[in-house]
C-alpha cells in the first residue's frame, strides 16, 4: 500500500509475482545463468518457466540443476509452429515476408519466444544475458508493437540505494538509462509520463518527477536546458494532475535543502522519485555510479511502451538479477491484464 515503508523491493515484488502465477518464457536456455535462475524461479514458484530450445542440450548444459517443472520447447518439433508462421507473414507481409522466411525466422529462440507471449501461450518474456538490447528488442517491435497510446519504448531502471534518505526511502526509478540515446522534448515528456506510471505500478508509491538538468530553474542557459524545460511543459500537459516539474539539477530534485535554496516553495524540488535524465548518456552514466559508488541494487533495463512485457537484461548480469527481472515482468503481466 502507499506510504508504506520499501523493506525489500525484490521481496515484495517476487511477493506480488507468487499471488497470480504467470508464465515467462526464457529463450536464452543455453546460458547457464538463466538455468540457474530458472531452477530459483520454479523453487520460489515466482513464476511458471518455459526455455526455448533443444531439450538434451539444455538439460545437459543445466546438468546439477532441478529443472523438472520447467517447460522445454523446441522451435524445430513444436506442433504449432504452423500457427505461429502464419501469423508472422500476416503481422510482416508488407515488408516481404514469406511463409519460407518466417519458418526460418521462427527457428531464432528470440523471435520464437515473442509469437509466445503473441499468442499467449506465455504472459512475457526476459532475456539480454547472451544477446544485445537490439536483438531482444527486435522481435518485439516487430510482433507485439507498442502499447495502445504509446509514443515510443524506453527503458528504465529501479535502483534501491541501502542507507538512503532520499526518493522513496532510497528507492528511485532512472529513466531512460537503456534505450533511447538523444529523445527530443516529445520523446522526452512520454518517457517522464511512462515512468511515474511504472513506478506507481512497480513501487507502489507516488511518483514525484524531476526532470533533470545541469540547470535549475533558469540557472544556466543552453539549448539543452531548453528541451527539458519544454520538455516538462509537455508532460505537465499530458499528466496535469502528476506531481513533476523541472528543469532540476540532481541535488535539487533529491536533497530537501537544496531544492528548496535553488527553488523555494516547490512541492517537486528535494523530493523526486523518478528521476528523468535528459538523455541516455546521462542516464546510463548515472546509474552504473549509483550502482558501483553508492553500492545500490539495479534491476533493469525494465522495458515501458511495449504492448506485452519483454524486458532486457545485461549481458553481465547474474542469475540473481535474472531471477529480479522476471519477477519484475510477472509483475507488469499481472498489471496489462
Amino acid at each position: 500500500m502507499k506510504g508504506v515503508l520499501i523493506v525489500n523491493f525484490l521481496q515484495s515484488i517476487k511477493e506480488r509475482a507468487k499471488h497470480e502465477v504467470k508464465t515467462i518464457v526464457l529463450p536464452e536456455a543455453l546460458d547457464r545463468r538463466t538455468l540457474e535462475a530458472a531452477e530459483q524461479i520454479l523453487k520460489e514458484q515466482i513464476a511458471n518457466v518455459i526455455l526455448i530450445g533443444n531439450e538434451k542440450e539444455i538439460l545437459e548444459n543445466g546438468q546439477g540443476l532441478d529443472l523438472a517443472n520447467a517447460k522445454i520447447i523446441d522451435p524445430l518439433n513444436y506442433e504449432e509452429i504452423d500457427d505461429f508462421v502464419d501469423t508472422l507473414v500476416e503481422l510482416r507481409k508488407a515488408r516481404g515476408m514469406t511463409v519460407e522466411k518466417a519458418r526460418e525466422t521462427l527457428k531464432d529462440p528470440l523471435y520464437f519466444g515473442v509469437m509466445m507471449v503473441k499468442k499467449e501461450k506465455a504472459d512475457g518474456m526476459v532475456a539480454g544475458a547472451a544477446n544485445s538490447t537490439a536483438d531482444v528488442l527486435r522481435p518485439s517491435l516487430q510482433i507485439l508493437k507498442t502499447a495502445p497510446g504509446t509514443k515510443l519504448v524506453s527503458a528504465f531502471f529501479v535502483m534501491v540505494v541501502p542507507d538512503c534518505e532520499y526518493g522513496a526511502n532510497g528507492t528511485f526509478i532512472f529513466s531512460d538509462a537503456g534505450l533511447v540515446p538523444n529523445p527530443n522534448a516529445e520523446e522526452l515528456a512520454a518517457i517522464a509520463v511512462n515512468s511515474a506510471q511504472s513506478f506507481e505500478q512497480l513501487v507502489d508509491q507516488e511518483p514525484v518527477v524531476a526532470m533533470l538538468s545541469f540547470s535549475t530553474k533558469g540557472s544556466a542557459s543552453h539549448p539543452d536546458v531548453d528541451k527539458v524545460i519544454e520538455a516538462t511543459r509537455l508532460a505537465k500537459e499530458a499528466a496535469p494532475t502528476l506531481k513533476l516539474d523541472g528543469e532540476f539539477q540532481l541535488d535539487a530534485a533529491i536533497v530537501p535543502s537544496v531544492g528548496q535554496a535553488k527553488s523555494p516553495n516547490n512541492e517537486i524540488a528535494g523530493h523526486a522519485n523518478v528521476l528523468i535524465f535528459p538523455d541516455l548518456d546521462a542516464g546510463n552514466i548515472g546509474y552504473k555510479l549509483t550502482q558501483r559508488l553508492a553500492k545500490a541494487e539495479a534491476y533493469g533495463p525494465i522495458t515501458q511502451g511495449i504492448a506485452k512485457p519483454v524486458n532486457d537484461l545485461s549481458r553481465g548480469c547474474s542469475a540473481e538479477d535474472i531471477v529480479g527481472v522476471v519477477a519484475i515482468t510477472a509483475v507488469q503481466a499481472q498489471l496489462s491484464k
